[in-house]
């Protein structure tokens, strides 16, 4: 990611798989299909308002850790060139070894910064230069759908962002202090966000850079780009695309993934 020469860079975050006996298997390429996506897993949270110790992307979700149904489902497109999984600092160095049943060759861990966009930008700068689409997802939301994977990464193919959403169909109500009702808000144009998030990999960059140099960070990759003013649509998620955020949500994971699409 180029910056301009007065704007410190970070150093490379890269660090390699460990050598194992037991080698996932690799997505072999179909005729005709290049390798131009790569994908960052942000998985760098704590997890602390789970109230386990254990950090929840490590926890099993419908049979296996929730990190792995992210990495695994995205290995499965034979159009990703490498998963970046951006991990904390303490566990980025020694990583679960059940995070290598996959095609290891397309695997990098990385290591996560003090903020989610710092994470985001240390997942930027490992990936090859063949890569022209990034994808940004968050391993707090396991049971992202193949059908999902593909819309956004088909968007943004077109040369605009794209964000998985799904339309807000609760009443919403503005409050005060107080919680008195200030206003009823119109739901009519209100969507709720989620990830995967894909860009033109230069579009992405470019909003990440101008964050950095002006130290502003957001909650989601889309909200960057927003605020220079480029391109982002929104396409359909999935209920299935839910965020564990705390214990309870272990349990509906669960029985989400039971359900079909």
């Amino acid at each position: 990611m180029s910056e301009s020469p007065n704007v410190p860079q970070p150093p490379r975050r890269i660090i390699p798989p460990p050598v194992i006996a037991s080698r996932g298997e690799s997505t072999p390429t179909a005729p005709g299909v290049v390798r131009d996506v790569g994908v960052v897993i942000v998985a760098g949270g704590s997890g602390s308002r789970t109230g386990s110790t254990e950090l929840k992307q490590f926890r099993w979700v419908s049979g296996k850790p929730a990190l792995l149904h992210s990495v695994q489902a995205f290995m499965a497109r034979p159009d990703v060139a490498v998963v970046v999984v951006v991990l904390p600092k303490a566990y980025a160095a020694d990583p679960p070894p059940w995070l290598f049943q996959c095609d290891v060759d397309r695997l990098l861990v990385s290591v996560g910064g003090r903020e989610r966009h710092e994470s985001v930008v240390n997942g930027l700068e490992d990936l090859p230069e063949e890569v022209t689409v990034a994808v940004v997802h968050d391993a707090a939301r396991p049971l992202v759908t193949d059908a999902t994977i593909e819309r956004v990464i088909a968007e943004a193919r077109k040369g605009h962002g794209a964000v998985a959403a799904l339309p807000v169909v609760d009443t919403l109500k503005e409050v005060d202090d107080d919680g008195r009702i200030v206003r009823t808000v119109d739901r009519a144009r209100l969507w709720r966000a989620q990830t995967p998030q894909a860009f033109p990999r230069e579009m992405l960059e470019q909003a990440h850079i101008a964050a950095r140099r002006e130290q502003i960070g957001a909650t989601d990759d889309a909200a960057l780009c927003e605020r220079l003013g480029l391109p982002v649509v929104v396409v359909r998620g999935s209920e299935r695309g839910m965020k564990i955020t705390d214990e309870s949500d272990f349990a509906r994971a669960d029985a989400l993934s039971m359900l079909s699409e």
